[in-house]
């Protein structure tokens, strides 16, 4: 078959390098019977061997040549695939419990990251190839540059390491950026339960909306002064600066 020309408007890194492949199935830990989910299976890097040791999977793709490929390198038993846009995709359809694993587009990753959330209870864990800097991004702790909205959001539902540092040189074309593998285990509750999700999520939104402003210019009109001294919470303070835990908190508050 014809070579395929990676396309940027898909973002489209293709991963090569067999010790990385392995060291990342081996992270995934793929059993027989299991329903695994792969978005954005390429040129089947991970496909393949994530087949091998589950039997079956689901593949969301987007790119017609990708499908094409796929459809002619698998039999229809062994490769179910879910054509289109991941953000799209329902992944509810997939059943009550399922892994999640991918080399994500890095122009997609954030609202993708969002999408998959909302399927947490569904979820048995997550692995997923991303720019290194969202990765940190992702698993930053409070006080820190890298903590932001993100961190909030997904350590709100998740527990997450990075387990793995892969170098430009493991794909083809290389990328500009560093990538790395984190693991997402949902853990529900380790922050407390915001009693409204929606809530929660825009009070989250409007902290960070100006990161060198302090929370109380941010949440001016949402939270005030009597409210703050309630909760314990210096109003000085600046949005990177409260745990997870102190968000659920302030929207909890709001909700009562």
């Amino acid at each position: 078959m014809s070579q395929h020309i990676p396309r940027k408007r898909f973002g489209q890194n293709f991963l090569q390098d067999t010790k990385v492949i392995e060291d990342i199935v081996d992270a995934i830990r793929p059993l027989p019977g299991e329903t695994i989910v792969e978005i954005g299976p390429g040129l089947g890097a991970l496909t393949r061997p994530l087949f091998e040791r589950a039997g079956h999977l689901h593949v969301v793709e987007i790119d017609r040549d990708i499908i094409s490929r796929l459809k002619s390198t698998f039999a229809p038993g062994q490769l179910t695939i879910h054509e289109g846009d991941a953000l799209a995709y329902d992944f509810s359809e997939l059943g009550e419990r399922f892994k999640v694993a991918g080399n994500l587009p890095y122009n997609i990753s954030t609202p993708l990251l969002f999408h998959l959330a909302t399927y947490a209870e569904r979820v048995v864990d997550m692995h997923f190839m991303l720019q290194k800097e969202v990765v940190e991004r992702m698993v930053a702790e409070p006080g820190t540059a890298d903590y932001g909205r993100l961190s909030v959001m997904l350590q709100y539902r998740f527990e997450m390491e990075q387990v793995l540092a892969v170098p430009p040189g493991a794909f083809w074309p290389p990328p500009k950026v560093d990538s790395a593998v984190v693991r997402m285990i949902p853990a529900p509750g380790r922050c407390g339960i915001a009693r409204d999700e929606a809530l929660f999520a825009d009070v989250v939104l409007k902290a960070f909306a100006q990161r060198r402003k302090t929370l109380r210019n941010n949440l001016k009109g949402v939270l005030d002064d009597a409210g703050f001294a309630l909760l314990g919470i210096d109003p000085g303070l600046r949005a990177e600066n409260l745990t997870v835990a102190e968000y659920v908190a302030i929207a909890n508050h709001l909700a009562s």
